[in-house]
Parts: structure tokens; sequence; C-alpha cells
């Protein structure tokens, strides 16, 4: 694990203003800075960058967060590859916890792995650009291919020279052991000799999400009968085929932004895709598609087009891949190409907007697909189209989504002229099978160890957005829905003002000269956290929502602690989910800087021009609100009594009273009539 010291580093040293200026175009705004979206299409900024909060918030699309969560958003690093770029960037050196000696045995060989294959792509590069075999030879068949110098160059095509073992000495006598060149599969050591796995071939470097060399794909220049045309580096410690996709690297980008997935089978096929000018495109890498890959998708987006070759093979492997990316849970649209084409063909012969519209025209939902591949093989034998129904049906209980389901049988139905109710009852049993055999494997399997739950949150507790989106609410959902939105203001007044000093103007009990108790306003100085504490406390006021609750007890015991409260330092103590909701509240009033309302003579009053108002008032609110709750709560409690517990029906009205009484006196704090 990255040690704290060094992510306090990170966080001291990186500017988010720097940071994000990379990626996206900034410009001045008041104390801010504002731009386009980079996670949407758009031609008014909505896009806001605070410099003091060290915070950004897309609007177009609800994100925001610190630096780490812009770069896990829009890199889609996790959580510590965003660390380590940081901390390269700004030339902070990384260090670990301590580890045990198998750990770190295990780490540094990893490591060593991936300084090997980091290698080997240098020097394939290097064969490709700087000798003339590799001049002659494979930079001539990238040309053939129709590939421009920029797009060799962009996804660092190379060539393994024809020889035993060329690349093999060359890397040891760089001082790179030949174990690691044996586990990555670069070398294939057979007792005191050792080969070029990849000899004689077109390479191409297959990245990770974030970049980094895992492994291999090499074509064979030369027919040879006894040598495989396409060959992987085999399975290591870095490189597991079933979980990567080629091209994820360079398409990351673009599936987010353009919310969909082009998935098609080879490395050209990627390849000619992005020049053309489509990059939200990736590859299986030739092997079938797995639910790894899948997920790896789903991380950026929830729709696949698989684009597939018109010919038998290729029609095959898309229903094969179809069923799995439904169960997933993901969208799937399939497109194939005319006979005698395939995506790298088809997309050289094209610009990018006639590709584009031919896929736009000719792809379609998975039910078509299916029945217009699947109609040819039935024909007119009512015993295959059964067949071919109840097929299509299979696929369609795999989708997570009854929803989704209850759509596509209707679909099924209109398509195969079939009685939806027999579609409907065949889907329940293949569905009441498949949860028969879970269950029997399940039975089979040890049971896992317990989730520890945090205690402090209700696993039955609706998410926030339940209290905002109800469409009938009862009265008392309307007063849990103020209450979301009043405990909510108290976060943000802390986290913008909590360490701010104020002078406040305090009631207090006091006796007169005639030994009488009267009530007086006193000026006290307090700071804004010490205000809302105390009040609060004094009240026995806890926060009805759990994850105001958690952000509430980490606020107060940070500001308490530390003279200096620093947002972006405040930030790493919460979840993502947390993260992203404090950044929304933080943000909220910088949203009125986007309109540059004050060019046009508009004016917006800021909270921190009155914060000893505002506090008042919402901490007044929020009494209100729960004096309200009480209120409704006990009239409820009296509706449900029967007539003959008179006695406890009078107790609950004189408490009723009594909370009618102290609602009239903050009612007229706030100036307000009831």
């Amino acid at each position: 694990m990255i040690a704290k010291q060094t992510i306090d580093a990170v966080y001291e040293a990186a500017r988010l203003e720097e940071v994000i200026g990379d990626y996206v175009q900034l410009k001045k705004s008041g104390s801010n800075f504002k731009g386009l979206s980079p996670f949407s299409d758009e031609k008014s900024p909505s896009f806001m960058v605070s410099p003091v909060k060290q915070i950004w918030k897309d609007f177009s699309s609800g994100k925001g967060g610190n630096v780490i969560a812009f770069l896990m958003e829009y890199e889609h690093y996790s959580y510590p590859e965003a660390i380590k770029h940081l901390a390269k960037r700004y030339g902070i050196e990384i260090q670990e916890t301590e580890q045990s000696d198998e750990q770190k045995e295990q780490a540094n060989e990893r490591e060593s792995m991936y300084l090997v294959s980091e290698y080997a792509n240098s020097y394939f590069q290097e064969q490709l650009h700087k000798t003339e075999t590799g001049k002659a030879i494979a930079l001539t068949y990238f040309k053939e291919r129709g590939f421009t110098a920029e797009t060799i160059e962009k996804f660092q095509l190379g060539y393994s020279p024809d020889s035993w073992d060329a690349f093999t000495k060359t890397a040891i006598s760089k001082g790179y052991l030949l174990k690691y060149l044996e586990k990555t599969g670069l070398s294939i050591v057979k007792e005191e000799k050792q080969f070029d796995r990849f000899k004689g071939r077109v390479m191409f470097p297959i990245h990770s999400m974030s970049g980094r060399v895992l492994g291999y794909g090499g074509r064979l220049l030369v027919t040879n009968a006894k040598a495989a045309k396409y060959l992987n580096s085999p399975e290591s410690d870095i490189y597991h085929k079933s979980k990567v996709l080629y091209g994820i690297y360079y398409a990351k980008q673009a599936i987010a932004k353009e919310d969909n997935c082009y998935l098609v089978e080879g490395y050209t096929d990627v390849i000619q895709f992005y020049q053309t000018g489509i990059t939200n495109v990736v590859s299986s890498s030739g092997t079938a598609l797995t639910s790894d890959q899948i997920r790896l998708i789903s991380r950026l987006s929830k729709n696949i087009t698989v684009l597939f070759d018109g010919d038998a093979a290729g029609m095959r492997a898309a229903i094969r891949g179809i069923d799995l990316i439904l169960e997933q849970g993901m969208n799937v649209r399939v497109c194939t190409f005319p006979d005698g084409e395939d995506p790298d063909s088809f997309a050289k012969k094209h610009t990018k907007e006639s590709l584009q519209a031919y896929l736009d025209t000719n792809q379609q939902d998975f039910i078509r697909f299916k029945a217009s591949l699947l109609q040819e093989e039935a024909a007119d034998d009512p015993i295959k189209k059964a067949e071919l129904i109840r097929n299509m049906v299979a696929s369609i209980a795999k989708i997570p989504d009854v929803i989704k389901q209850e759509v596509y049988i209707r679909e099924c139905a209109s398509i195969m002229q079939i009685s939806e109710e027999v579609l409907f009852t065949s889907l329940a049993q293949i569905v009441a099978s498949t949860k028969k055999d879970q269950d029997k494997r399940s039975k089979s399997k040890p049971k896992a160890a317990p989730v520890k739950m945090d205690p402090n949150v209700d696993p039955n507790e609706p998410p926030m957005e339940v209290y905002l989106n109800n469409m009938e609410p009862t009265e008392t959902e309307v007063k849990v829905n103020v209450l979301f939105r009043l405990e909510r203001s108290i976060i943000g007044i802390l986290l913008l003002y909590g360490q701010q000093e104020e002078v406040f103007t305090e009631l207090m009990y006091q006796r007169n000269d005639d030994e009488e108790l009267e009530i007086v306003s006193v000026e006290q100085t307090k700071k804004v956290y010490e205000k809302v504490f105390l009040d609060l406390q004094m009240d026995e006021i806890e926060f009805t929502h759990p994850s105001f609750q958690q952000v509430y007890g980490i606020l107060i015991e940070t500001l308490n602690a530390e003279d200096q409260f620093r947002i972006d330092m405040f930030l790493q103590m919460l979840t993502p989910e947390l993260s992203t909701e404090i950044t929304d509240i933080l943000m909220e009033e910088e949203k009125y800087a986007l309109d540059d309302w004050e060019r046009n003579e508009i004016y917006v009053k800021q909270k921190k021009t009155s914060v000893v108002q505002y506090v008042n008032d919402v901490i007044l609110n929020l009494r209100r609100q729960l004096v309200d709750l009480k209120i409704l709560d006990l009239m409820n409690g009296i509706k449900e009594k029967s007539p003959d517990s008179n006695s406890t029906i009078q107790e609950d009205l004189s408490e009723v009273i009594e909370y009618q009484n102290l609602k009239r006196v903050i009612s007229e704090k706030l100036n307000r009539v009831i």
C-alpha cells in the first residue's frame, strides 16, 4: 500500500487547476475557473473549478470532487493509480507501507515484469523504425494495411526481428533478468537455450486502462504452416487475457463521452476504426468475449454495439457474446458488414461520416438480429422455429431488469407472430429453472463470512434521491424532504464558514436588580462550528439522514482539532459517494458565476455576506421542522388510540400544546406567522 505520508504529500503538492488544465481549457471567472464539460458535448460552459477549495463540479453531468476524483472519472484510474500519476507529475517519491518479505518480493516481481514489458515495447518500435529489415518488411506491411505514420506511432506498433534470440540477448545485455523475460512470456527458456517468442512478427502492445504494457499480440509476416498467424503473450502475473481489452487505453474517454462502445474482433479492426475517426472502439484480442471484459466496458458505458464480419463464423461469435453482455445488465446492439467485409476493410474504404452513417442505419437490437439470423436456419420447419423462439426467450431471461424483459418479450411476440402469454410462460419457466440451479450451486458452496455493516447506517434506509423524488409525498414526507435540505445546509455552513469567527446574539437568563430571572441579549464571539454544535447539542438534535450524521461527526471533530481546515484534505476522509455529495454542496453557489449574471446587472446575494443570520435561520428552521414532525407524530398517535384511553389522550394533547407554543416562539424568532 502507498504510505499515508506519500498521499498527504501528493495532496499538498497537487494543484487542481493545473491538473485539470491539461484536459480542459479553463478561463478565469472571479476567484474560480470555468470551461466546457469534458464529460459531455456542450456549447456553454458548465464545468467549474475552485482553486481555493481545490474541488471541481460539472453541472451538466452532476460529477464532482477533488483532484483524485477527476483523474478517476476522466482517466478511469484506480485510486492508487491516480496517486501515482500525481506523484510522478510533482516529483514525489512513492513510499510503501511496511510489507512482509513475501509481499515485497511479489510487488518487486510485478514491477520488474512491467519494466521488462516497457523495455520490449521500446525495443520493438526501434526495430521497426531504425533497422533496414524492420523498415523494409514490417513498416511496409503496416503501410499496406493503410496505417499512417501517426497511427503507427500512436498505437506503438513494432517489429520483432526474425532471429532466434535477438531480443533476449539484447535485453539481458541491458541488465534485464532472464527470469522476468520468461515470466512475461517474451522469451522461451528450454534447458540451456533461450528463444524469442515473437520472432519474425509485427507487434501490437496491449495496454491496461492506465496505459501500462501488459502483453503483446504478434502477427507472422511469412506463411508458415507450423506457426500460428497470430500469437498472444501467455498468461502471467500482469497479463490476464480474459480481463483485458485491446485499445481500451485509447478508447476509454471516447466511450464515456459517447456513452457507447463498439466491440470488434481484431487489433487491426480497432486501429482502422480509430484512424477513420471513430475512437470508442475496443477488441477482445482474438479471444472469446468474457464477463470480465464486459465489466471493464461497463465502468465506462452501459451500451455496447457488437460489430462482426458477415460470414457464418462471425455470426456465431456474435450470438455467443450477446448472452454474456445481457447477463451483465448491459444494453446490446449488433451490426454486421456485407459479405467479404470486416470492420478493418470496411472502415478503410469509408470516411468517418459514411462509416458512422452505416453503423447508425444497420445496427439492430439483439432480438431482431437473432430473429433474422436464426429464421434462415428454421425456414418453414415448425420444430426448428419453436427452438428458435425458445432460444430468443432464453436470451431475454438473462436480462436482470424485468422491465426490459417485458419490452423484449413483446417485441419477440410481434416479430415471431406468437402470443405474449406463451412467451411470458416460457420466460417464467426458464427463470425458475435457472434460479433452482443457482440455489443448488449455492448450497454446495461454503457460506461466506458475514459482511460487517456500518452501525451508524440503517441498511434499509432509502437513498437520498428517495427524499427528493417522491411523486405523491405525505405531509410527513414533505417534512423529511425539508429536513434533508436543512441538514444539507448545516453541512454546507460548517464546510464553508466553520472556522470563521462571528459575533452572535444569544438569549440568556439573567437576574435583575430585584433578583428576578429575565431574558437578555448578550453578544458573544464564537467560531461558526462552535455555535452550530452548541445549539444542536442544547436541543439534543440529531440528523435524520445517516450520511449527513456521519459527515457531521467527522466535520466537528476535524474543525475542533485543526486551526487550518482544508476542504481538499477533508474530502480524503470520505467515501467517493459522500465526497460527491459534499462537492455538490460546496459548489452550489459557484454555478451562478457560470452565467456571469453580474455582467447583466443581476446580483446574487451570497451567504457569506450575512453568515450570522444564515446560521441562525437554518438552525431555527431545523428546530421548527423537528417540532412539526413531533406534533404530527403525536396527532397520529392520538387518532390511533381508542376512546377508552382518555387520560393518555389528554396527556398527548397537553404535549401537543407545549410543542405548539415552542413552535410559536421559534416562528417569532424567524419573524414568521404560523
